[in-house]
């Protein structure tokens, strides 16, 4: 029993050795851990710093969280334009004022170009003649008769078709009923006497018809403001050529004024119907551009302007601001003008009022730039604000500075022009001025021309 004793004694010794080498073994296994982990992160932080990761790194060497991309300051012109929509056509439509009665027998094709002395329509199977100028043909021309000087008193008839025979009657007997006895035996000197004679017709309308009679090729009278003998042998010889009989004269509706040759644009009548109205409206042979400007928005366009003109085919072309309205029209809807009116009556807001716009024409002084397009939307670029020959960066160069401000940052290729204490990632300040196109203007002492900057991420 006592050797026994002794063996699981012995045993219980050898369980708590083994016990106690199992703690020492976990206690000696920590310190190893831990050093491992050190080691590891070692290793990890030098594959990073030699590039040999598998992760992806910053271009020309940069450091992370700046940006790689690098421009230089330039020297340039700034321009700010401001756009508005426009539509390409022929101008506004004008109507004939046609003075000719009767039925209309003929009529042109819309979109056709009628130019001096060419047939407008015609009337009771009569032409009626386009010919340039401003005044509208108001009256008839041509010779007017005189009456023949008095061969008994020397005088002839006054401009109101009275007589000159008072003095004579005073010298015969100073009464009233002797002046009237010599009022009578003129008239008879007349009726038996010399024949009228033709007096010419005087204005500038005769100037501005003669002109044209001139331009079409027909002359042997001095264009002035005077219709005489010799201008009615003319207007013969023209109508003649027309195929009308030949009278000398013009009647107010055989003419029609127009500014220059004009592009047919509608008609509101048909053949068969009573020529007077405006049965037919006119545009300008050349193409133009006009814009609906809004009337707040109006200190940009003034005549002889420059502009680009963005057509519909993606061209872009340059045309002249030609004429700017002077009235304002609501764009709003229909009806829109009453209630504006009604609201300025009663001394209230109208919201129409910012709505109102003035029309704008743009034409092209070369028409063959326009291609083949007559008509279509087109954007109009004008330019508000323009700056020559200034340094300049693209806007995200800037770097808001904590002192206040903006600021480069230069680049590592390139020093600020500072001397020795120059380096790259230092901040220059910069003085901003026109933005414009997603460019800014800089200046400032250490901004020079070619000057390498960094764009911050």
């Amino acid at each position: 029993m006592k050797d026994a004793g002794r063996e699981r004694a012995a045993g219980d010794d050898g369980a708590d050795d083994r016990a106690g080498g199992g703690r020492t073994g976990r206690r000696r296994r920590g310190p190893l851990l831990i050093a491992a982990g050190f080691l590891l992160v070692a290793v990890v932080s030098t594959v990073g710093a030699l590039g040999l990761g598998g992760g992806g790194t910053d271009d020309d060497g940069a450091a992370p969280g700046r940006s790689s991309h690098v421009v230089p300051v330039t020297r340039e012109t700034l321009t700010e334009q401001t756009e508005v929509d426009g539509r390409l056509g022929h101008g506004p439509e004008v109507p004939f004022q046609i003075k000719a009665e009767g039925t209309l027998t003929w009529l042109p094709t819309i979109g056709s170009t009628v130019r001096r002395g060419g047939k407008v329509l015609r009337v009771d199977d009569r032409p009626v003649i386009l010919l340039y100028g401003s005044l509208p043909m108001y009256r008839d021309l041509g010779v007017t008769e005189a009456e023949p000087q008095d061969a008994a008193t020397g005088s002839g008839d006054g401009p109101d078709g009275g007589t000159g025979t008072a003095k004579g009657g005073e010298a015969d007997g100073g009464s009233a009923g002797g002046g009237s006895a010599n009022a009578e035996d003129a008239g008879a000197v007349r009726a038996a006497g010399a024949p009228r004679q033709p007096a010419p017709l005087h204005g500038m309308d005769v100037k501005q018809f003669e002109s044209n009679l001139s331009a079409l090729g027909y002359s042997g009278f001095t264009v002035d403001e005077s219709y005489t003998v010799l201008t009615a042998d003319a207007v013969k010889r023209w109508q003649k050529d027309l195929g009308l009989p030949q009278t000398g004269e013009v009647d107010a509706g055989d003419i029609v004024y127009a500014p220059g040759p004009v592009r047919i644009a509608g008609t509101a009548a048909l053949v068969g119907a009573d020529a007077s109205g405006n049965p037919l409206t006119y545009t300008s042979t050349s193409r133009m551009v006009t814009v609906n400007v809004p009337a707040t928005d109006t200190n940009w366009a003034q005549r002889g302007s420059e502009v680009a003109v963005d057509l519909p085919d993606g061209r872009s072309v340059k045309g002249e601001i030609a004429r700017v309205g002077k009235d304002a029209s609501s764009s709003g809807a229909s009806g829109g003008g009453d209630t504006a009116g009604k609201g300025g009556e009663d001394g209230g807001d109208s919201s129409d009022g910012a709505a109102a716009t003035v029309s704008v024409v743009i034409t092209f002084a070369d028409q063959g730039s326009l291609g083949r397009l007559e008509s279509g939307p087109v954007t109009v670029r004008h330019v508000v604000k323009q700056r020559k020959a200034v340094l300049t960066v693209p806007v995200a160069a800037l770097v808001a500075l904590a002192e206040g401000g903006y600021g480069l940052e230069l680049a590592a290729e390139d020093g600020d022009g500072g001397g020795a204490g120059s380096v790259a990632g230092r901040f220059v300040p910069a003085r901003t001025g026109l933005y414009a196109g997603g460019k800014v203007e800089v200046s400032g002492p250490r901004v020079r021309e070619g000057m390498k900057v960094r764009i911050p991420e």
